[in-house]
């Protein structure tokens, strides 16, 4: 666990949006091959980048099922494909517009992460070799930056831990409404993030700052926040399809979606253990990263934990498409992961 004593390191705002840009060249550089080298679109595994293109030139129809509910990521993009069409060369424009908002949150995320090392360990070098270790993952090029939405709620959920790390409460609301935005399982997972931490920091009773707010307080901002997530996703299913859609309802209408004919949970279980692109992602990832997640706070580990159990539940429940579960558990885990893999790294020199 990080020592309550030193006094959290910081990173001014001009070395941050230095770094913010050199991330943003790096992911777009990094995203590149989708702009004329390949088309996800026609990928299988990536099929779910067809629907966002067509929501970002205005072409999507109703049938595009749950996923025309992940609005924030096309809407972003939407607004840079209007200025950049006609003008991208041989580069799709749309493919263009969704590689520069993934790659706006790929480096958003990745400055979280070099905060979130710099406070947790009182060293910069960790943070930033923890944005590296995050940024050459295989689920970054192959999955991030790709056209899909798992950028959006990645940032948005490793912002909330970051929130809840500073005790700055009042984003909590506003980081529900946006990641609800962004994809709806963020929903779950931020819910059982938020609660596992609040009973871990209660259970804990240690405060790294004197004026920290209490468990009572931090409750309350948890609370609102996840009642703001449940109504952003009542008022976008009103929107989007004209009807009030509780999250209950629209969760069992997708149960087996993607795998009907499954055997059993076990069995789909055993089949997402073994998808090749969970092994891409932790093979090397999840070995390095063990020896050191002592050295970070509880709330952060159990939360995290948490987060994965709800993950491969909901996997299990929905049927999920072979890859689903290494996007999701990159998606929750991945950022503490490369932390405490650049913690060994730098142990080794």
């Amino acid at each position: 666990m990080a020592n309550p004593e030193h006094k959290p390191a910081k990173i001014t705002a001009a070395k941050l949006g230095s770094l913010f840009l050199l991330f943003f060249l790096i992911a777009c550089g990094l995203g590149y091959p989708v702009l004329n080298r390949y088309d996800p679109r026609q990928t299988p595994g990536l099929s779910d980048v067809k629907v966002y293109a067509q929501m970002v030139n205005g072409t999507a129809s109703a049938d595009a099922g749950h996923v025309r509910f992940r609005v924030l990521v096309p809407w972003v993009a939407r607004q840079i494909y209007r200025i950049v069409e006609g003008r991208t060369g041989t580069w799709d424009p749309v493919m263009f517009s969704l590689l520069v908002t993934d790659s706006i949150f790929v480096s958003a995320t990745a400055v979280l992460i070099v905060q979130l090392g710099t406070r947790s360990m009182g060293n910069s070098a960790v943070g930033l070799l923890g944005a590296f270790v995050y940024l050459v993952n295989f689920a970054v090029p192959n999955l991030r930056l790709v056209g899909l939405v798992d950028a959006g709620e990645g940032f948005f959920l490793l912002a909330l831990l970051w929130s809840l790390a500073a005790c700055r409460l009042w984003p909590l609301p506003v980081l529900a409404v946006l990641g609800t935005l962004t994809k709806e399982s963020f929903i779950p997972f931020s819910m059982a993030f938020g609660a596992v931490w609040w009973l871990a920091m209660r259970r804990d009773r240690v405060s790294t700052r004197p004026l920290s707010p209490t468990p009572a307080r931090i409750g309350a901002w948890l609370a609102i926040s996840w009642a703001a997530s449940l109504i952003a996703f009542a008022g976008l299913h009103r929107v989007v399809e004209g009807t009030f859609t509780s999250p209950l309802e629209f969760a069992l209408g997708l149960q087996g979606a993607h795998d009907p004919g499954a055997s059993g949970y076990l069995a789909h279980f055993a089949r997402s253990l073994a998808d090749h692109q969970l092994w891409y992602i932790f093979l090397w990832l999840l070995p390095t990263a063990i020896p050191h997640l002592k050295r970070f706070p509880r709330a952060w580990l159990a939360a995290t934990g948490a987060a994965c159990a709800v993950a491969f539940a909901l996997d299990a429940f929905y049927g999920g498409a072979p890859g689903t579960t290494g996007r999701a558990l990159f998606t929750i885990a991945g950022p503490v992961l490369s932390l405490s893999s650049a913690r060994l790294l730098l142990g080794l020199l």
